[in-house]
């Protein structure tokens, strides 16, 4: 476990950093932005390189997944179109009694199975697969980060088809997990294996990759992370977890079962996350050559 004194010198160096380079950052940003035909690799590179300011993120997030247009001239009209289907959506879920008394993931999950035809007779539980927990999941960590709920759901859809590569890749991003353990911390990969953590049978490191760790990290520092996921990289979920498990290393040695492990890393994000998700984020770049991008 970080020592508090590594923790504060980690934290006045992270910090410094962005102190002297955000102003040149947020400038690079607005000229991409303010081109008349934004450059969608230069988008993303800008996803990958650096943290997204907070006031450009759903708008960059939104050109990079393809819900606003690269064409400037376009952006209002595609802008508006999506809020007024949004608002048919909602209507129809509204007047169908689809919505009484449920949070708003359930209200937006509710209305992306009608968009997907998969609203049958008002019954939003009866068949509650995984994907749909994964897509709630997005949606409540959303609505943590987004003020405006038409593109939180837009994004959420969009971030949803990125947690689909990651849903195919994940038997090959356990395998690559496991080859980074056994590099930086055999004895850790010995007790996690031994408790069954890599099995084919278990579903938990599936689950924490697929929706990119939503709800177990705290979402302000959760989201450098899926700015990096917006960029391509499928990878830097594999980063933060090994990251995760090396900084609580000597809390998980002592524990017996899954279970406790289970438990253990999902109350994670009731400490402070800043220092494993920016060592994750340093070791995805120096470890480039090992990167794998995807969309």
């Amino acid at each position: 476990m970080t020592t508090n004194t590594d923790e504060r010198n980690f934290r006045s160096i992270y910090y410094e950093k962005c102190q002297i380079n955000s102003v040149e950052e947020q400038k690079s940003l607005n000229k991409l932005l303010q081109d008349d035909i934004r450059n969608l690799s230069k988008l993303k590179q800008f996803c990958m390189n650096y943290t997204v300011p907070n006031n450009n993120r759903s708008y960059l997030w939104a050109l990079v997944m393809g819900i606003l247009p690269l064409h400037k001239a376009s952006t209002s009209y595609i802008r508006d179109q999506r809020r007024e289907m949004y608002e048919d959506l909602l209507r129809a879920v509204t007047v169908l009694r689809c919505t009484d008394h449920k949070k708003k993931e359930q209200v937006m999950h509710t209305m992306w199975l009608m968009e997907s035809n998969r609203l049958w007779h008002g019954n939003t539980t009866a068949s509650l697969q995984a994907d749909d927990m994964h897509f709630i999941e997005i949606v409540r960590t959303l609505l943590q980060i987004f003020n405006d709920d038409v593109e939180t759901y837009w994004i959420a859809k969009g971030f949803y088809k990125y947690t689909r590569e990651l849903k195919k890749e994940c038997v090959k991003l356990k395998e690559q997990t496991q080859n980074m353990l056994k590099r930086e911390d055999l004895s850790l990969l010995n007790h996690l294996e031994l408790l069954g953590l890599f099995d084919a049978n278990s579903t938990l490191v599936d689950n924490w990759y697929i929706t990119c760790f939503a709800g177990i990290i705290c979402t302000t520092d959760l989201v450098k992370i899926w700015d990096k996921v917006c960029g391509g990289s499928r990878k830097i979920v594999v980063f933060l977890f090994v990251e995760l498990v090396k900084d609580i290393r000597s809390l998980i040695l002592k524990q017996t079962s899954l279970a406790d492990v289970k438990r253990l890393i999902e109350t994670v994000k009731d400490l402070d996350g800043v220092i494993i998700v920016n060592k994750a984020i340093k070791s995805l770049q120096n470890n480039s050559s090992e990167v794998e991008y995807t969309h």
